[in-house]
């Protein structure tokens, strides 16, 4: 059986943020970790460019997004489905 629960406004806006949380956190850890790993890259080989570091990090969150984009439609799609299911409690 299927049992509903009602949430408070601040209820919602807390569980959309940590949803934006979780759903970010990981394509950001992905560029941050290509980031540091070109730096040292970059440090240990005496290579200065700035441009460099832009084209191994657009691919890897790329790829990221690609890898991760059922999770993160599922992710949007509980919070959606969970917000638009109590809309009527908020339009009165």
């Amino acid at each position: 059986m299927n049992t509903v629960t009602t949430l408070s406004l601040p209820d919602i806006m807390t569980g959309a943020i940590w949803t934006m949380i979780s759903v970010t956190l990981p394509i950001l850890l992905v560029a941050m970790i290509i980031g540091l790993f070109i730096g040292i890259l970059q440090t240990a080989t005496s290579i200065q460019e700035q441009t460099l570091i832009f084209i191994p990090k657009i691919l890897a969150v790329f790829l990221c997004i690609v890898l991760l984009s059922p999770w993160i439609g599922q992710r949007m799609l509980v919070m959606t489905r969970e917000i638009l299911g109590q809309l009527e409690r908020f339009i009165n």
